[in-house]
């Protein structure tokens, strides 16, 4: 690994820098239409954390950033932040104003602007503003802005646009800009990339990792949640859990946490089984009737062990189509787009029935368009174009989801669909996708979202079709219902043309990989990591490379000589690091800032401020044996 790739690991370690208390969450209570949301639930996030929010859908995560903001009352408990702390977060998107992109985004930081209109004669108090100025950092405020807004997807040109020119799609991402840029000491973001690409959400990931404060994120995107967090809060059962590691670490330890609970329960109901069958033989039977009192009130004693609700995996049944010939499409020199004008052109491409395909390309480039001409909504302008005969194409893009008749049931859509079915086989259908009784009966406009998703994706693969062509199916899934989906479309014997943000998903459904990219459409022969490390080198500013003269290459016994004090640096870092865990960890445990405690924990942070001015020294120390290094090798 090269010197700079070893510094952005560093730069990325120093994000644990501060553990005194950011977020306290102190057994609080809340309900909402009597149905309880949280119960005595208690949680401590340290300063500088990432943390991704996790649950059910239905569980209250939104609602706790309600709570955590004052929009909501508290029915018990407090919620506790350092005096003066700023929290930020999307709610809405930007109005549709005059104010360019840029603009909107620089007003963010009302400090600044507040500073840069204030108008005075008093030299004293211009002396105050400019070092105000230069304290914040205002001068290179554009500069940044701009890096944030490009990272989101909108380029130079656009950023000097107004934000009357942009859908609300796009003017959600501009609002996730300006709460970037402006930094608050705790972040708040709701699945922040149900409105990205996939270059945006791995563009946030990157970002968020080396955020400076506090971040609290709910998310049901797996690879956000392993790459951009460092602990996961877990809200269950009204009650929340913290847990350090990413989102997979955290996985493991709840799966071994059910199965250690499945196993005390089935135990305790052994028992009471047994004392339950004793006391239904004896308690009539005077030389036995003591005995079996004793039992009995054992029995009345015994709390039931209850295993933390689970969602389990929610299933899709994709019909599977029978097989065609391959290809089912093939294309040659075709092009297609708008009106008259063309936006892919050159399309040379082949599908068969067993392909497993995604589309990648930043927006803009035209992966809907694609996928809208494969399922014949756009007409081809020039080229050949072969189908099967007996094709049959099922699609599903993310407006679907409002096309569905929100005054009518489940039931109603495919009543309308499948008028010569009966309501059993409807009902059928419908719980094949997960919805059950209750939803099949409920209007469609008093659904969630995923449940509008999962009536979406029945009626798009109703006629079990040879290609299923998907642009960003997970927007309203949660994880489980994520990996639902993943197993259902490995099942599936038909096509798949998928787009998505979803790094996870992507990885596991697709086998090959299309880049479209300047009008047109080729085979990508790297992987998916190859391809988000290509999109973050691209995010960074272009280095001039400047002529250096040679310099004399050092002898191989002094290279060996600064490879080993490289190696005594490293092993330094690593072992300060490893003290560092188990502090951050320590200091984590909500017990540690009980009121009794207070000199303990006080110890521990001193403990935790002097191995982090030692790890300050030992990288330092590290980065110049590195450079050292590499320079002695490159000469």
């Amino acid at each position: 690994m090269g010197f700079h790739a070893w510094k952005g690991a560093i730069d990325d370690a120093r994000q644990l820098r501060h553990t005194a208390r950011m977020l306290r969450i102190s057994d609080i209570n809340y309900a909402v239409a009597g149905r309880p949301l949280f119960e005595g639930a208690s949680a401590v996030i340290p300063e500088g954390h990432k943390v991704g929010l996790v649950g059910r859908n239905g569980t209250g995560k939104t609602t706790l950033f309600g709570l955590i903001r004052g929009e909501l009352a508290l029915e018990g408990g407090n919620i506790s932040l350092p005096s003066g702390a700023r929290i930020g977060g999307v709610a809405q998107e930007v109005p549709a104003s005059a104010t360019s992109l840029i603009d909107t985004v620089l007003a963010a930081d009302t400090e600044r602007a507040e500073l840069m209109a204030e108008t005075t004669q008093d030299p004293t108090r211009i002396a105050e503003i400019q070092t105000r100025l230069s304290d914040i950092d205002a001068w290179s405020a554009e500069a940044r802005a701009a890096t944030i807004l490009k990272g989101l997807g909108f380029d130079d040109a656009e950023q000097r646009m107004p934000c009357s020119d942009f859908s609300g799609g796009w003017r959600m991402r501009v609002a996730l800009a300006a709460v970037l840029f402006s930094q608050p000491d705790l972040l708040l973001l709701d699945e922040p990339t149900n409105y990205l690409d996939l270059e945006g959400a791995l563009w946030l990931e990157n970002y968020l990792a080396k955020y400076p404060h506090t971040v609290l994120i709910i998310s049901h995107d797996r690879g956000l949640l392993n790459r951009a967090v460092g602990a996961i809060l877990h809200l269950e059962d009204r009650n929340l859990t913290f847990y350090q590691g990413p989102y997979d670490q955290f996985a493991r330890q709840r799966a071994e946490k059910l199965a250690l609970a499945a196993a005390m329960a089935k135990k305790q109901e052994a028992r009471r089984a047994h004392l339950q069958s004793y006391v239904d033989r004896f308690r009539y039977k005077a030389d036995k009737a003591r005995q079996a009192q004793s039992r009995l009130k054992a029995l009345s004693r015994m709390q039931p062990i209850s295993t933390p609700q689970e969602a389990g995996l929610r299933r899709f049944d994709f019909p599977n189509p029978e097989d065609l010939s391959p290809p089912i499409v093939h294309l040659d020199g075709a092009s297609t787009g708008y009106g008259d004008a063309p936006v892919l052109s050159k399309l040379s491409l082949r599908i068969d029935q067993d392909d497993r395909i995604a589309l990648l390309g930043k927006n803009g480039q035209g992966k809907s368009t694609l996928s809208k001409f494969l399922s014949d909504r756009l007409p081809a302008f020039t080229g050949k174009i072969t189908k099967s005969t007996k094709l049959r194409i099922g699609y599903f893009a993310q407006h679907q989801v409002d096309e569905l008749f929100i005054d009518e049931t489940p039931l109603d859509h495919l009543r309308r669909e499948r008028p010569h079915e009966g309501p059993s086989r409807w009902r059928a259908r419908l719980s094949g996708f997960g919805l059950m009784a209750d939803q099949a009966d409920t209007l469609v406009g008093k659904l969630s979202g995923g449940q509008k998703a999962r009536l979406s994706l029945l009626l798009a693969t109703l006629d079990a079709p040879h290609m299923l062509i998907l642009d960003e199916p997970t927007n309203h899934l949660d994880i489980e219902s994520r990996e639902a989906l993943v197993e259902a479309l490995t099942n599936y014997t038909g096509a798949v043309i998928l787009v998505s943000h979803d790094m996870h998903l992507l990885e596991l459904v697709a086998d090959r990989l299309w880049l479209v990219a300047d009008g047109t459409v080729k085979p990508y022969e790297d992987d998916l990591e190859a391809y988000r490390k290509m999109l973050l080198n691209d995010s960074k500013p272009a280095k001039l490379a400047v002529e250096k003269p040679k310099a004399k290459r050092p002898s191989r016994d002094a290279i060996l000589a600064l490879r080993s004090e490289v190696r005594k640096s490293e092993a330094r870092v690593t072992k300060l690091n490893d003290m560092r865990d188990k502090l951050a960890s320590k200091l984590a445990d909500p017990g540690l800032y009980e009121d009794s405690k207070l000199g303990e924990m006080e110890v521990w942070q001193k403990k935790y401020a002097e191995v982090m001015q030692a790890l300050d020294r030992a990288e330092a120390h590290w980065l110049q044996d590195l450079e050292k290094l590499e320079t002695a090798q490159g000469a």
